[in-house]
């Protein structure tokens, strides 16, 4: 009895940080980088691997932004993942993303005639979502403007530039579907466009 008690002391102490939304069973593990934590929440039974960055921005270079992360519940992250907000950038319910993934709906001026990238104000394509039980493969990027639809699986170290439908299965940089999930068979096929 108190033994439970005093692991579930250091566990609430260690993996449940201060400051963020954070639901019922949900850990955040040792080390991590949590930026901004009063614009990020975090569903019930989540899981965040070690050295994850959760960076919800709120300004760069003087230009005011209104960076949220949000991340539903039963959702795995695995270890190294990088997620950054400078609107709004959601993953749903039961979505999985792998060790080593890249989300982000911003990105740096890339303007050869407006001096030092690093200096260029940030920029984004609009939000991200990642829909309800998608899973996103080892070392994937997700790149601003970009909605996966629920079901959708990412392959290993694709890069997703743009949005795809529900039960869309996609590899490659730039990412592009090859599979498509049948409702009515209950397998995967090959996309009509693949």
């Amino acid at each position: 009895m108190i033994i439970a008690a005093l692991k579930r002391y250091i566990k609430n102490s260690l993996h449940r940080p201060r400051g963020i939304r954070l639901g019922d069973d949900a850990r955040v593990m040792l080390p991590r980088w949590l930026h901004n934590r009063e614009r990020i929440s975090i569903g019930a039974r989540t899981t965040v691997g070690r050295f994850v960055v959760l960076n919800p921005l709120t300004g760069h270079d003087g230009v005011a932004h209104d960076g949220r992360i949000h991340i539903g519940d039963d959702v795995y992250i695995g270890g190294f993942c990088q997620i950054h907000s400078m609107s709004s950038l959601e993953i749903g319910d039961g979505a999985v993303l792998s060790e080593h993934v890249y989300v982000s709906d911003t990105a740096h001026g890339l303007n050869p005639l407006a001096g030092p990238i690093m200096a260029q104000p940030l920029e984004s394509k609009g939000p991200v979502r990642i829909g309800k039980g998608v899973f996103i493969g080892f070392g994937a990027a997700v790149l601003p403007g970009v909605t996966l639809g629920d079901h959708c699986v990412v392959g290993t170290r694709a890069v997703v530039t743009r949005s795809f439908p529900p039960y869309s299965m996609m590899v490659g940089s730039p990412a592009r579907c090859v599979k498509v999930f049948d409702l009515e068979t209950r397998q995967w096929v090959p996309a009509p466009d693949a």
